[in-house]
């Protein structure tokens, strides 16, 4: 009994070195710069384009969805729900205090003696509680891009100390931070938004997020559509020049994406023609990355209607999307699966052709693309409640005369 102990202790020293030795290094943030309303009194603006953006919400509190999903993957990997968070934190909170757990910290939760630990005040912690604010994108000093893929998010940057804050402009000064230019808040800044959203694995080692592998570099980069363009204005509203804030050429910070309708519209490009008995359907992809993208569950839904005059005939609906299977080839989600479907994405800067049946009788189809977040298979998997999950956003649509 006692060797078995004494063993078991050995076990545990070492998977904590070997957790401690992966870990990132974390660096304090002061209070007065911890949350977005300390930044408020100079960038209000910026900051409240911000407060509606889901870059704000990628605390588990504020989406269903990625709450959902911690909580499924906690009971099937049979790990704390603390234990979980603490891993999505990588990108989903990268300020937080503790960036990993060990088998030590299970024990723990078990005996109900985690209560007071430090992996329990990092999750409680009011100063993450705002997801991805000010100091993780402009507190990041330097990008690890000689690091693997494994490496994401906080894995990925070292930070600047407390009070230094980084942006895209060599000529910035403020009264109440420290200010310095990196070029991944300009020139390079498909390297910053790549820290998180790049390559992500399953428990299985599968990957389901390739965003960096599939990234192909065009005309456009990840802010051109996702912090629109450059238009003038004001960066901060501190009077320092002649007595007036200094104009700059600035984007917003709303990141619109996938959840934005207005952002969707027209996303790809529709054509179709008909060849004989057969209908042809082309979706061309005119953007840098594949679509959808992002986590595997997104979907297209290609619906098809034939009419005869104005009356319908028949009515047809294509999924484009990826299902995902654990042990046994039962359905699951993305974060746990051991196989994936087809991806069925139209790649960037590429096209995807789809060929069906004319339906008898028929003197026109009407041809109507839509977006949606998460499909019916891991909505139904994850429960999930709230109408943004089952909604779906039109992208574009075509009605063709038939022979």
């Amino acid at each position: 009994m006692y060797r078995k102990k004494a063993k078991m202790r050995v076990v545990l020293i070492i998977l904590a070195v070997v957790t401690a030795s992966y870990a990132a290094k974390v660096v304090e943030i002061s209070k007065e710069y911890q949350t977005s309303q300390k930044c408020k009194p100079c960038h209000m603006h910026i900051v409240k384009e911000w407060e509606d953006s889901w870059h704000s919400k990628s605390h588990y509190l504020k989406d269903e969805y990625f709450r959902a999903t911690m909580e499924y993957v906690a009971r099937k990997t049979r790990k704390s729900p603390n234990s979980v968070k603490v891993k999505c934190a990588t990108c989903h909170n990268p300020r937080i205090s503790v960036t990993s757990t060990n088998i030590e910290y299970e024990i723990k939760v078990l005996m109900k003696l985690d209560k007071d630990s430090k992996v329990n005040k990092a999750i409680d912690n009011k100063a993450i509680s705002e997801g991805i604010n000010c100091v993780v994108c402009h507190n990041i000093d330097k990008i690890h891009d000689d690091k693997d893929s494994s490496y994401r998010g906080i894995n990925r940057v070292s930070w600047t100390k407390s009070g230094t804050m980084v942006g895209p402009f060599g000529d910035s000064v403020s009264p109440y931070h420290k200010s310095e230019h990196r070029d991944f808040m300009d020139k390079k800044s498909d390297q910053l938004c790549l820290v998180c959203h790049a390559n992500d694995k399953s428990s299985h080692g599968l990957v389901f997020t390739d965003m960096q592998s599939e990234y192909k570099k065009s005309d456009k980069g990840c802010v051109d559509c996702h912090m629109g363009p450059r238009v003038s204005g004001v960066a901060s509203t501190l009077r320092l020049e002649n007595a007036k804030a200094k104009q700059r050429s600035i984007r917003t910070h709303g990141f619109s994406g996938a959840h934005a309708p207005d952002m969707l519209k027209d996303s790809l490009g529709l054509n179709v023609r008909q060849e004989g008995s057969e209908i042809f359907i082309e979706l061309k992809n005119s953007l840098p990355h594949n679509v959808p993208s992002g986590f595997g569950s997104r979907e297209l839904i290609i619906d098809i209607t034939y009419k005869n005059a104005t009356k319908e005939i028949s009515r047809d609906s294509i999924s484009l999307t990826r299902h995902y299977t654990r042990r046994g080839g039962k359905p699951t989600i993305a974060h746990l699966a051991k196989k994936a479907s087809e991806d069925m994405s139209i790649p960037a800067l590429d096209k995807k052709v789809l060929k069906v049946k004319k339906a008898a009788g028929a003197t026109s189809v009407d041809v109507k693309v839509y977006y949606r977040l998460v499909n019916d298979e891991v909505r139904s998997i994850l429960d999930l409640k709230d109408a943004i999950w089952s909604n779906k956003s039109l992208i574009t649509s075509k009605i063709l005369k038939l022979n």
